[in-house]
Parts: C-alpha cells; structure tokens; sequence
C-alpha cells in the first residue's frame, strides 16, 4: 500500500511539472495567443556590472506590464539604448532565434 502511494504520488509531481511552465516566461496572452519574450542569454553577451542592472531591471518591468506586444516593443528599446550596437545585434539574433524555435514546435 506504501509503494502504491508513493508510485501515485510520484505521477503526480511527473504531471504537476509537466503543466506548470517556466516561471517569469510569457507564455500566453487573451485569447490564446502564445507571445514570447526574449529569451536571450545575458550572459553570452559580455556585459558590464552597470548593463546587467539596467537589463534586469527592463526584464522585471517588462514583466510587470503583462505579455503584450507593446510591453516586448519597449524591452527591445531599452535593451537597444542600453546595449552596445554589437550586443544589441546579438541580443537580437538570439531573440529571432529563441522565436523561430518556439514556434516550430
């Protein structure tokens, strides 16, 4: 009886994680839609301890205002004043990229 609970909850953490997401991604607006943002990795872009906090700081108030094309409009404006033109290209690259593998699917 003890295995079967433990066998049972054990399917239930398996589907729990399934459905839950990544935390922090939108993942879904009104209407079903799937927006996503950029998924780019701050780290390969060599930043400065001054860009990081700028960058998170843009990610958490992209955050805070929703999935909406606007709120991902302004995140790509604030990356592009504060990246470098050679950041921001790559910056922009793995976004399209990240996109491109997200849709596909």
């Amino acid at each position: 009886m003890t295995k079967l609970i433990a066998l049972i909850a054990a399917g239930l953490f398996a589907v729990a994680t399934m459905f839950a997401g990544e935390h922090g991604n939108c993942t879904k607006q009104v209407g079903n839609e799937t927006k996503m943002a950029c998924e780019a990795s701050l780290a390969s872009l060599d930043l400065t301890p001054d860009q990081k906090t700028k960058m998170n700081a843009a990610m958490e108030e992209h955050h805070k205002a929703g999935c909406n094309e606007a709120s991902e409009a302004k995140y790509m404006e604030s990356a592009k004043s504060i990246l470098t033109p050679e950041q921001y290209a790559k910056f922009e690259a793995q976004c399209k990229k990240g996109q491109k593998g997200k849709t596909q699917t």
